[in-house]
């Protein structure tokens, strides 16, 4: 179900270097933006007091977990880089900003900063992807699994960890740096406490460098003014150090605001001047009134971009020059950082940037719509919507184009398994702006469906009931009546003829070379099957993974190919349905869509041929990946999870689990009980119900299985989190928790939490599952 064409790329792309003369492609420029992000930056090469003497403490302590913590300015990114250049073993560095903080993205992020250091890790940033609980099930244990493994003794260095706030990534970094081995360090600097460092300090497992550490002495004082070649006496040092309290980045401008006037022929100032010792706005004036008017405004300007290359300046200022003004900038020691060795890209220091913007809003508040709307542009045209998104957010004038964004980007963030940046996006945008663009409303209904999310999905299937729309739609459907209708199909709220008619309708709205073609083809083929139009399905699902293998959308190719496998084994072609379910299987792997809803119906097809076969191992692995993955598939698709838990429930009772199979059966009367028109699907339970009563037999395989709930609480076993706190991550009850923590202690046959993830992850249920 769904579109999956490509990644929406969450670091897309604007590199060009040095004034190329030819255009570089999107993939160069995401690619040379995410090696900026993955590359250690060299020290600063003037004002850098050397932090050899607590690096060498850290190394030395042989405890696993380094936490950096210091407001903005002491150096922690300078030691970082120092520790990186002075480290003997592999160092995987990672530089955290706001777009990182979606559990999906991060662990890609992490995945990719470890493969380039570790031999035949090349495709664990794919492997680790996923959506909701399947990240912390699966993606995060797949990576500490492969941390754990590691060839050889490594740091991961990660800057900025501050930026990272949603408890969902602190959920996964917990099970991730569980798999931090003897012999490596994890190095981490933020602004503020680290919330993976309270345990590793109960267990003597951290080394801890602070503020205090970091604030410069009278001799450090004096190193930086020598880099300016200016001296300072050591009572001029000293009392420099008072004012600013060690504060470095005070001390580093200070030195240049005396060098400023030293070159003036000034007496050069030793002093600092500021009432906040944290923001020295005082120095800032002064390091900025010293440039030219022509950088001054270019600065300013440029503040309102997290990172900025020249193409990207030159976009939003209307200038040919950004790229000498930018080698000026870094010359003149004003505080831009260099973020890899082509000087392609660069940032402003976080404080300086805050005081740049706070210059801008000043100066020429009615300028900042303007430069991120042309910024947002610029990132548009250089295929990365995403990053456009996410400059547009703030701006309430832009809510109509951020809406249409969305409406083009939603569905590949999904499938890429960004859930929880669309649904920030969406969350930020808000619901009167996604009723106004209703385009937007079908998207919003598609990505609650497929996650499994069934109230929200029927909420914007009642909003959409209400709305019209009448122009082109942004998301490549024909149009919004087509694209309604698909969405109106697939959950099938008014039974199979209605079903019928929409898919009917989509079919005959979405031509050949419709980015939406297989959908309406693949609708059409599930609804003919609700209706006992057997032929007609088959025809209609052929078509589909045709064009969706063209289209290279391997969602709708698995789910395709799983359906035809189970008419074809009905029917007793299994060389037919052989090839087939490999297909399935194989479009799965390789988009590693293990947690999909539309993947659980191929896991059945892929159990039931092993058992054919006489495999019960491969039998065995394949019904615990589509059980494992069962959760996401709701009411929300009701044809689908019916279907797929009758195929279960027979594979169960054939292989004498006569309690998974009854189990399966209720979940399947409970979604009846909410969409109980599902034409022959009905008949095909009745059926199988009636076999059941009639051969009633005891079972070999113990008790019943982990319901959906219980499933989606199991990951979370792995963390330290509280009863509490995982009621909260799940919207539960404390007494649900404790309750469905009792009832998976049971069926695992376990009584401690370690004891459950364990059992799991030996049951598959945890982990790879492979």
């Amino acid at each position: 179900m769904g579109v999956v064409r490509s990644p929406a790329g969450q670091y897309a792309s604007t590199v060009r270097g040095e004034a190329a003369a030819s255009e570089t492609s999107d993939v160069e420029l995401e690619q040379q933006l995410l090696d900026a992000k993955l590359s250690a930056p060299e020290p600063p090469a003037r004002g850098h007091v050397s932090r050899a003497a607590l690096i060498d403490d850290a190394r030395a302590s042989g405890r696993r977990f380094v936490g950096v913590m210091a407001p903005a300015g002491y150096g922690k990114s300078s030691l970082l880089a120092e520790w990186a250049r002075r480290e003997s073993r592999p160092v995987a560095w990672v530089s955290l900003d706001r777009y990182d903080d979606d559990p999906a993205a991060l662990l890609t992020l992490l995945a990719a900063a470890f493969a380039r250091i570790e031999p035949g890790t090349a495709r664990l940033p794919q492997r680790v992807t996923g959506h909701g609980a399947a990240l912390l099930g699966r993606g995060a244990p797949l990576l500490a699994a492969a941390l754990r493994h590691a060839a050889s003794p490594f740091v991961l260095m990660l800057d900025d960890l501050q930026e990272v706030r949603d408890p969902a990534c602190h959920d996964v970094l917990s099970v991730v740096f569980a798999g931090i081995p003897s012999g490596s360090q994890l190095v981490a600097a933020s602004r503020g406490e680290q919330r993976h460092l309270a345990r590793a300090r109960a267990a003597g497992d951290a080394f801890e460098i602070t503020a205090s550490e970091l604030a410069l002495d009278a001799a450090g004082a004096q190193t930086v003014f020598a880099s300016t070649q200016l001296p300072l006496s050591p009572g001029d040092a000293l009392e420099l150090v008072e004012r600013t309290e060690g504060w470095p980045v005070g001390v580093v401008l200070a030195a240049a605001i005396a060098g400023d006037s030293d070159r003036d022929g000034g007496e050069p100032s030793r002093s600092v001047s500021g009432d906040d010792r944290y923001v020295a706005d005082y120095l800032y004036r002064e390091s900025l009134v010293n440039l030219p008017e022509h950088q001054q405004r270019f600065l300013r300007r440029t503040a309102v971009l997290d990172t900025l290359s020249a193409p990207l300046c030159d976009a939003i200022l209307d200038t040919h020059d950004a790229q000498l003004v930018l080698r000026e900038l870094e010359a003149s020691n004003v505080f831009i950082v260099p973020l890899d060795r082509s000087r392609g890209w660069y940032r402003y220091h976080a404080l300086f940037r805050e005081f740049l913007l706070g210059e801008l809003r000043r100066l020429e508040p009615q300028a900042v719509p303007g430069l991120q709307s042309r910024a947002a542009s610029w990132f548009e045209t250089h295929g990365s919507p995403a990053m456009a998104i996410e400059l547009l957010l703030d701006q309430p004038g832009e809510r109509e184009r951020t809406a249409r964004l969305v409406a083009a980007t939603a569905l590949p963030s999904y499938q890429a398994g960004q859930l929880a940046t669309v649904q920030r996006w969406m969350t930020a945008i808000g619901d009167p702006a996604i009723e106004a663009y209703p385009p937007l409303a079908v998207i919003a209904g598609w990505v609650m469906a497929l996650s499994g999310r069934s109230a929200e999905a029927g909420r914007w299937a009642s909003v959409l009931e209400r709305v019209s729309y009448e122009d082109e739609p942004d998301d490549g459907s024909a149009s919004f009546e087509s694209a309604h209708a698909m969405l109106r199909s697939v959950m099938c709220p008014d039974g199979p003829a209605q079903a019928l008619a929409d898919a009917e309708f989509a079919c005959a709205a979405e031509p050949s070379w419709s980015p939406w073609r297989d959908q309406a083809l693949l609708l059409l083929g599930e609804a003919r099957l609700l209706t006992g139009d057997t032929a007609g399905a088959v025809g209609a699902l052929r078509d589909s993974i045709a064009v969706a293998a063209a289209l290279g959308n391997t969602e709708g190719l698995a789910l395709g190919a799983a359906e035809l496998a189970l008419l074809a084994m009905d029917q007793g072609r299994w060389d037919e349905a052989s090839a087939l379910v490999e297909s399935a299987i194989d479009a799965i792997d390789e988009q590693h869509m293990y947690d999909y809803a539309t993947a659980v119906l191929a896991f059945t097809q892929s159990a039931r041929l092993g058992l054919h076969r006489g495999d019960l191992h491969a039998t065995r692995r394949e019904l615990t990946r589509a059980m494992r993955a069962r959760p996401t598939c709701t009411h929300a698709i009701p044809y689908l999870a019916v279907r797929a838990r009758l195929q279960l429930a027979k594979v169960f009772w054939a292989m004498t689990d006569q309690s998974t199979a009854h189990h399966l059966l209720r979940e399947i009367d409970d979604i009846l009980l909410v969409r109980p028109g599902l034409g022959t699907l009905v008949e095909q339970v009745d059926e199988f119900r009636r076999v059941v009563t009639a051969s009633e037999q005891q079972g070999e395989g113990g008790g019943p299985p982990l319901t959906p709930a219980e499933l989606r609480l199991l990951p979370y076993l792995q963390t330290h989190l509280s009863v509490r706190e995982i009621g909260e991550r799940l919207f539960v009850s404390r007494n649900t928790v404790s309750s469905e923590l009792g009832s998976i202690y049971r069926k695992l046959g376990v009584s401690a939490r370690s004891e459950a993830v364990d059992r799991a992850t030996q049951l598959g249920l945890l982990g790879s599952g492979l």
